[in-house]
C-alpha cells in the first residue's frame, strides 16, 4: 500500500473542506506532499498492518535506517521484523501489544534480524472498520543516539566505570534475586569477599593512575581465574565479590580460592613499573552459612576478615566459630595496652644462619603473648592483632628495649634483629629511643640491626632522612626489609646507608614457581648488593631445593624453618652456652601447620544412637576417637565434626578405648591449616522435615543419633585426659 492509499484509507477525499476555525484545508495532494516531507526529513515515518499482523505499509526512510531493504518487509509478519529492546538488548512485549489490538505508544523497537543498529520508537494505534480490527496504523522516529546515551547512564549505574565488572548495587541486586529464587528450587550459592593485600602500598608508591590500571588487570585476571557461570563484581577500593551459583563443594571452592590467590598474586607490569601484590579470600555458602543476602555476604566478610588475620594470601570458608573468633581478637586488641603494663609480652628468636659457615650470625625478634586466659599467642597471631593497632609505636618501643637487653646476654659475634614499624620510625625522639636501649643493654651499635620497611620513605623527607643520617653515625646496622616486593626504587638505597636488603617472601615464593625468571631476579638483587656493598637476607625458606638455588644465587645470609622456627630464651640459652651456634639445613624441617584444637569433644552415631567421645587426632583421610569400648573393627560410624559436617567412616583399628577411623570421602583444607567436609547437611533437607530454613547452626549437628535405639558400646570407666 502507497502512503496515498494509507490517506485514503483513513478517510481522506479530494475535494476542500472548510474547517471549524475556518480555516481552508489542504487537498488531499498537498497533505501528501507534506507528509511524504516529513518522513524524507526524518523527523517521523509510518507504517500499518492488516489484520493479520502483515505489514503493508512502511516508509521507505525508516527501511532504511533501521537497514533492510522495503521488499524485505513488506507483507511479513511485523511482529517478526521487529523486536523491542530494554537497556540491556532484551526483547520484551511487541507481539503480545500487536495481539492485544490496543494502542501503544513509545516502544523502542531495532531491526529483529540485525541484532543491533539503529532504534526506533513505535506507536500504533488500531483501525476498526466494518467488519471490526482491520490492522493498525502507526507512527515511529529515530531514537538511537537517546538510546545509546540512556544505556550508558544505565550501564554506569550498574557496572563499575573503571573495571567493567559490576558495581555495589548490581552485585546485591543480583545476590537477591538469586537467593530468592533458589529458595524456592532448594538450590545452593556460594559468594566470595576478596580483598588485595598491599594494594595500598601500590597507591603510596606508584600512584593512583598506576592503582587504576592494577585494578583493572586484576579484574581480567579474576574473568580468567574462574572458567564457571559467575557474577563478578568491584564494591569499591580493592574489595571484590564473586556469586557462584550451584555450587557448595567446599573442595571445589577451595581450588578455586587457591588459583585466585595464585593467579593475582603474580607480577604485573605497569607504566610506572613492576608490582607484586597478594589477596585474601573468604567464602559462604547458602543457605548453609545464611539464607538472605545480608546473611550470606556477613559470613564471607567474617571469613575474609579471619583469612586476612591468618597472615594474607589465605582463604577462609566461614564457619561459626570465626565470629566468636573476630569478637575475641577485637578484644584482644583493645587488651594490648593492658598487656604491656602487666609485661604479658615476650621474645621469642629467630636464628639468621650465614650461607658460608651454617654459623648463626644474628638472631631476629619476634614478639609474643602470655594472655592470662589463651594462653601463648604466637608471633604470626601477634603481629595480625598489632596491624593496625594504635600501640604498634608503644609494642616497637618495647621490642628495641627487650631485644637490646637480651642481646647483652649473648656472644658478642651475635647480632638481634627488630622490625622497626613506621610510626616509631617517624616519631620524635626515636634515634634517642635507639641510642638509650644500646646503652642500658651495654652492647656495641652495630650488634642492633633495624629492619625497616620502604613505607617509611612516604613520610616527610626531610625527617626520614634525618633519622636515618643520625641510625648511621650512631653505628646501628640498617636493613631494607621487604625488597623486590615490586615497590622497590634505587633512590631509596642512594638516601639510605642500608647495611643489607631482606629478598621479599613473596618473590622468594615466585622463584621457587618459576625457577628461571623468578631466580633471575634474585640474581639481579644479589649483583646490586654486591656493587652497593651491601648484604642480602633471604628468610622463610622450607625447601632443600630453594636452599641450594639461593646459595648458588650468592645470598649471604638465610632464615626460615629449613634452620629453625623461632626459638624462646631457654632453648636459646642452651644453643648458645658453647660462645656459638651451628645449623645445619633440615631435609624433614617444614614450616609448622597453623595449629587448630583437635583434642576436643565431638559426637559419633551408630544404628542411630549418639556417643560422645574425645578426637584425639584428625587427618584428611580418618580420626583417633577415644572413649569407646567393645567396638570391633568394621564398624561404621557417623562422625559429626560439628556445623552441619558428618563424615561416615569405618573402624580400621581397636584397641582398647582407642578407634582408629577411615573415612569414606577424604576431609579438604579450610584455608586455614584445619580440615573439614566436603559438603555439609542441607538446611533443606531439615526444612522439608518440619525445620524453619535457616543457616547451620555452628555447635553440633542436632537431630541424629536420637532415635531413641539402645546402645551397643560402653564407655571407657576413666577415659584417659592426655592427648595422644
Amino acid at each position: 500500500m502507497s502512503l496515498k492509499g494509507l490517506l485514503s484509507s483513513r478517510g481522506g477525499g479530494g475535494a476542500r473542506r472548510g474547517s471549524a476555525a475556518g480555516v481552508s484545508a489542504l487537498s488531499d495532494d498537498e497533505r501528501l506532499a507534506m507528509l511524504d516531507a516529513l518522513e524524507q526529513s526524518g523527523l517521523g515515518w509510518f507504517w500499518a498492518s492488516d489484520a493479520q499482523g502483515m505489514l503493508t505499509y512502511l516508509s521507505p526512510a525508516m527501511a532504511a535506517r533501521i537497514g533492510v531493504p522495503l521488499g524485505d518487509l513488506i507483507g511479513k509478519p511485523l511482529a517478526q521484523l521487529l523486536i523491542a529492546v530494554d537497556h540491556e538488548g532484551r526483547g520484551r512485549s511487541l507481539p503480545l501489544l500487536l495481539a492485544a489490538h490496543k494502542p501503544f505508544a513509545n516502544l523502542a523497537v531495532r531491526a529483529a534480524q540485525q541484532g543491533a543498529g539503529a532504534v526506533l520508537r513505535l506507536s500504533g494505534q488500531p483501525v476498526l472498520g466494518g467488519g471490526g480490527f482491520a490492522g493498525f496504523r502507526g507512527t515511529a522516529t529515530d531514537i538511537t543516539e537517546e538510546y545509546v546515551r540512556e544505556a550508558e547512564t544505565a550501564r554506569l549505574a550498574r557496572y563499575d566505570s573503571l573495571t567493567g565488572l559490576s558495581n555495589r548495587y548490581r552485585m546485591a541486586h543480583q545476590l537477591e534475586t538469586t537467593l530468592t529464587a533458589f529458595q524456592a528450587a532448594r538450590r545452593n550459592c556460594a559468594v566470595m569477599m576478596l580483598d588485595l593485600d598491599r594494594f595500598k602500598h601500590v597507591n603510596d608508591t606508584l600512584g593512583h593512575a598506576a592503582g587504576d590500571e592494577l585494578l583493572k588487570q586484576v579484574a581480567e585476571r579474576l574473568r580468567r581465574a574462574i572458567d564457571r557461570e559467575c557474577e563478578i563484581g568491584r564494591l569499591g577500593g580493592d574489595e571484590f565479590q564473586v556469586m557462584l551459583p550451584d555450587i557448595a563443594d567446599r573442595g571445589v571452592l577451595g581450588e578455586l580460592a587457591l588459583k585466585i590467590i595464585a593467579m593475582l598474586g603474580q607480577p604485573y607490569s605497569l607504566a610506572e613499573g613492576r608490582c607484586v601484590i597478594g589477596a585474601s579470600v573468604g567464602i559462604a555458602i547458602a543457605p548453609h552459612d545464611g539464607v538472605t543476602r545480608e546473611e550470606v555476604v556477613r559470613a564471607a566478610d567474617i571469613a575474609l576478615y579471619a583469612a586476612k588475620n591468618g597472615g594474607r594470601g589465605q582463604y577462609r570458608f566461614f564457619s561459626g566459630e570465626l565470629e566468636n573468633e573476630t569478637i575475641f581478637r577485637r578484644r584482644l586488641e583493645q587488651e594490648l595496652g593492658s598487656a604491656l603494663a602487666r609485661e604479658e609480652l615476650f621474645l621469642r628468636f629467630e636464628p639468621i644462619v650465614a650461607v658460608a659457615s651454617e654459623t648463626v650470625c644474628a638472631l631476629e625478634a619476634h614478639v609474643c603473648w602470655l594472655h592470662e586466659t589463651r594462653g601463648i599467642i604466637d608471633e604470626e597471631e601477634f603481629a595480625a592483632i598489632l596491624e593496625g593497632s594504635a600501640l604498634v609505636g608503644e609494642v616497637g618501643r618495647w621490642a628495641i628495649g627487650a631485644a637490646c637487653a637480651r642481646a647483652g646476654q649473648w656472644p658478642e659475634t651475635i647480632r638481634v634483629a627488630v622490625n622497626v614499624p613506621v610510626a616509631l620510625f617517624l616519631a620524635e625522639g626515636f634515634v634517642e629511643l635507639v641510642e638509650e636501649a644500646i646503652t642500658r643493654a651495654g652492647i656495641a651499635p652495630g650488634r642492633l640491626e633495624l629492619e625497616i620497611s620502604e613505607a617509611v620513605f612516604f613520610g616527610d623527607a626531610s625527617t626520614v632522612d634525618r633519622t636515618l643520617a643520625a641510625l648511621f653515625k650512631l653505628g646501628v646496622r640498617l636493613t631494607l626489609d621487604e625488597f623486590g616486593s615490586g615497590y622497590s626504587s634505587l633512590a631509596y638505597l642512594r638516601r639510605a646507608p642500608f647495611d643489607s636488603l631482606k629478598i621479599d617472601q613473596r618473590l622468594l615464593a615466585e622463584a621457587e614457581r618459576h625457577e628461571g625468571r623468578g631466580l633471575e631476579l634474585v640474581r639481579a638483587i644479589v649483583a646490586l648488593a654486591g656493587a652497593l656493598q651491601m648484604d642480602t637476607i633471604a628468610n622463610g625458606i622450607e625447601s632443600p631445593g630453594l636452599l641450594a638455588a639461593l646459595k648458588d644465587c650468592g645470598v649471604r645470609y638465610l632464615e626460615g624453618p629449613i634452620f629453625s622456627e623461632p626459638v624462646d630464651e631457654d632453648t636459646l640459652a642452651q644453643e648458645l652456652a658453647g660462645g656459638s651456634w651451628k645449623i645445619a639445613p633440615g631435609t624433614d624441617r617444614t614450616r609448622r601447620a597453623r595449629r587448630r584444637t583437635v583434642f576436643r569433644k565431638i559426637q559419633v552415631i551408630h544404628d542411630d544412637y549418639a556417643y560422645e567421645v574425645t578426637l584425639r587426632n584428625l587427618s584428611r583421610t580418618g580420626a583417633l576417637i577415644q572413649g569407646l569400648v567393645d567396638v570391633p573393627k568394621g564398624t561404621q560410624f557417623v562422625v559429626d565434626l560439628g556445623g552441619g559436617q558428618l563424615a561416615v567412616a569405618t573402624v580400621t583399628r581397636s584397641n582398647g578405648d582407642v578407634q582408629g577411623l577411615e573415612f569414606e570421602q577424604e576431609l579438604v583444607e579450610d584455608g586455614s591449616g584445619g580440615l573439614c567436609t566436603r559438603n555439609r547437611v542441607s538446611p533443606y533437607a531439615l526444612a522439608a522435615a518440619g525445620a524453619p530454613l535457616a543457616a547451620l547452626a555452628p555447635g553440633r549437628f542436632v537431630g541424629i543419633g536420637q532415635g531413641g535405639a539402645v546402645p551397643k558400646f560402653g564407655y571407657a570407666a576413666s577415659p584417659r585426659a592426655e592427648p595422644g
